[in-house]
């Protein structure tokens, strides 16, 4: 962004200060790894992990039903999602550093509007003389759920996502694996962490501390670590010094890429017509649909299949581990691998998970789920780091990226409901899962006609 008209504002904005990258004695690009980190953790308060542990007690204080509130969730994630793409491009233009700060705040202050959303109704309720007053309920929550989730789940796991992948080439699956080690442990210990917060502060104090610390403290930490890219701070990708990385370039030019094949530099109106964007988008769009779908409906899944309540909840823990445990491998390889190939194995695993959650009543029905979810969860989160800009590279990244997010937030939007449809269409979730089995062949037919 050109701040040359605002003297305060390019002073505080230069890559620079209040620090030069250039001075530390290691690569910055470790420093962006850790914060970008951080702020995907700050993500967890709009992510639905984060959200689902205030929903009985917002339904005890605003009034309305489970369903009711549901529906305005599933509103605004739908809304949210529409509106990524133009969190993308505000990437593009502006850079990291202004847009996760922005990001930051605002879902500091969508915070505080949900941590009053009770007495808003009650306010609004007093003008608005509608008989049902579950109404006005329903578009406040709609709006805090569509703010909280552009700025959460959005446009702050976006930003992180996509700069700690300018900052890396060659290592850029490896630390993004290790950076999924964290984001695993974070979004798994999340629940059980905000739910001791609404027992000690109650659930307004919890959202109000939580808007001082993603509001206050990541908009601080996103302008002091932050940086757009290695080239404003005078650095290379990966740490390597300039004639280094030349010389590495021309011998890359000289052969045929065996490993590694990037499309080009393509903006979003060109990505979205390739064969490779639609691969990949499509299996993670999959995963995002079915899994959350799964993870809404895990307690009435369990039950048909004959678990109890702690048996079917228990499931999450082996697949937290193995999604951690792959995660981190898969980055680790996927450096040296053809990206389609972990895009195939990402709709294999899928499609074993999903057929063994089918299926609970089995032990190795059962065993298959959980292998073939947690797995398949592990390549999921490498691929949503590494893809894109191996594809397509970091000048339109944010365009492109809020493209592939917006179908990712609108699968976990459908998820739950699409398979509890089938439920009660069927009498069985089987049918459902088998249903979202189905998209897996398109996905896999574009990844094996893809170049890369």
């Amino acid at each position: 962004m050109n701040f040359s008209r605002f003297p305060i504002f390019k002073t505080a904005f230069d890559p620079h200060f209040p620090f030069s990258p250039q001075r530390f004695p290691f690569f910055y690009g470790w420093i962006i790894a850790v914060f970008t980190t951080v702020g995907t953790l700050f993500s967890i308060p709009g992510q639905t992990a984060g959200v689902s542990v205030f929903t009985d007690p917002v339904i005890a204080a605003t009034g309305l039903s489970r369903v009711q509130l549901s529906s305005a969730y599933l509103v605004g994630t739908l809304g949210s999602s529409f509106m990524l793409p133009l969190g993308g491009r505000l990437m593009d233009r502006f850079g990291a550093r202004l847009t996760v700060m922005l990001s930051s705040l605002g879902l500091g202050l969508t915070l505080v509007y949900l941590s009053v959303c009770d007495y808003l109704i009650a306010f609004f309720n007093g003008f608005f003389p509608f008989r049902n007053r579950s109404i006005v309920g329903l578009v406040v929550m709609a709006i805090g759920f569509t703010a909280l989730r552009f700025s959460g789940q959005g446009i702050l796991t976006l930003v992180s996502r996509n700069t700690i992948a300018k900052w890396f080439d060659r290592r850029r699956g490896f630390v993004s694996g290790i950076a999924n080690v964290f984001i695993s442990f974070g979004f798994s210990a999340a629940p059980l962490i905000l739910s001791f917060w609404i027992d000690g502060f109650g659930w307004r104090g919890a959202w109000l501390a939580l808007a001082v610390i993603v509001g206050g403290g990541m908009t601080f930490l996103g302008w002091l670590f932050y940086r757009d890219n290695p080239e404003i701070c005078g650095l290379t990708m990966d740490g390597k010094l300039p004639k280094t990385l030349q010389q590495e370039t021309s011998e890359e030019a000289s052969q045929t890429q065996e490993n590694v094949a990037k499309v080009g530099e393509l903006t979003a109106k060109e990505a979205l017509k390739t064969r490779e964007f639609w691969g990949v988008t499509l299996g993670l769009s999959i995963h995002a649909l079915t899994v959350t779908g799964i993870t809404f409906n895990i307690v009435d899944l369990g039950a048909q299949s004959g678990l109890n309540e702690q048996e079917a909840v228990g499931l999450f823990l082996p697949i937290g581990i193995l999604s951690t445990i792959t995660g981190f491998l898969v980055g680790v390889i996927s450096d040296q691998v053809r990206l389609k190939w972990l895009v195939i194995m990402l709709l294999l695993l899928q499609f074993a998970g999903f057929v063994g959650m089918a299926n609970l009543e089995l032990l190795p029905w059962r065993l298959l789920g959980i292998i073939g979810l947690g797995t398949s969860g592990g390549f999921f989160a490498t691929l949503t780091i590494i893809a894109l800009p191996r594809l397509f590279g970091r000048t339109h990244l944010g365009a492109i990226g809020g493209m592939q997010m917006t179908s990712m937030v609108v699968g976990s939007a459908i998820g739950p409901s699409l398979l509890a449809l089938f439920k009660d269409t069927f009498g069985s979730y089987q049918s459902g899962l088998y249903a979202c089995c189905l998209f897996l062949p398109i996905a896999l037919i574009l990844s094996l006609l893809s170049r890369e």
